[in-house]
C-alpha cells in the first residue's frame, strides 16, 4: 500500500513539474489562458452573450398609465427610505 502511495506521489510531482515547465514558455501560457477563457465562457456565458434584447425600451421611462409598475417603483423607494430611517434610529 505504501509503495502504491509513493508511486502516485512521484507521478503527481512529475506531472506538476512538467506542467510548470510547459507553462514557463510564453506561447504555451497564452494557449493555456485562451483555453481556460473559452472553457469559462462555455460554462458561464456572460450577460452580453445571453441577452439579445438590449437595449431595453422601457428602462428609465415608465408609463404614467402603468399602475402596477408605478406601484412597484413607489414601494421599492419606500422600502429603502424606511430601511434607512430604521437604521438611523
Amino acid at each position: 500500500m505504501k509503495r502504491m502511495l509513493g508511486m502516485k506521489s512521484i507521478v503527481a510531482v512529475g506531472m506538476g513539474t512538467s506542467l510548470v515547465l510547459w507553462v514557463s514558455s510564453k506561447p504555451n501560457r497564452i494557449k493555456l489562458e485562451n483555453t481556460f477563457r473559452e472553457l469559462k465562457r462555455k460554462i458561464k456565458p456572460s450577460a452580453i452573450d445571453k441577452c439579445d434584447n438590449l437595449p431595453v425600451e422601457k428602462g428609465g421611462h415608465p408609463d404614467p398609465q402603468d399602475i402596477e409598475d408605478n406601484k412597484m417603483v413607489s414601494e421599492g423607494a419606500m422600502y429603502s427610505v424606511k430601511f434607512y430611517d430604521e437604521k438611523k434610529q
